[in-house]
């Protein structure tokens, strides 16, 4: 049972880099379903056609790494972290890595803009909206 002191989360938006197509986007989702579920990580990545804004969860130790990892990758361009700390409890407990397509192409420009808490609020705001089936 996980103990509320030791998980973490993050928020970070970044730009797909312009080397990369959009169909990279579902490969980067394929392989991070598969390696978040060994890490014991969960969270949701949202992709408006050219940026990301993902929200990652998990043990603190598993959730830097992954988002060391997500700054040192290539396909990401201008990684902002938006928000991280201590998490009371798992906001996505159903899947690995939920996966969103956004229609709204301002509202991670304006997350980026907004402090933490902000962000952090916005994004909250913007589950309803999103397919969390698919």
């Amino acid at each position: 049972m996980e103990k509320a002191l030791q998980l973490h989360e993050v928020l970070y938006v970044s730009t797909l880099s312009p080397d990369s197509p959009v169909k990279v986007v579902s490969q980067i989702a394929a392989k991070a379903r598969t390696a978040n579920e060994a890490a014991g990580v969960t969270g949701l990545l949202v992709f408006d056609g050219l940026r990301f804004c993902q929200q990652i969860e998990g043990p603190r130790k598993a959730v830097l790494a992954l988002t060391e990892r997500i700054r040192d990758d290539p396909r990401h361009v201008n990684i902002e972290i938006l928000h991280h700390g201590p998490l009371a409890e798992r906001r996505f407990r159903r899947f690995s890595l939920g996966y969103a397509a956004g229609d709204d192409v301002d509202v991670l420009a304006r997350m980026e803009e907004a402090g933490p808490e902000q962000a952090m609020a916005q994004f909250l705001a913007l589950l309803p909206s999103v397919d969390l089936d698919s």
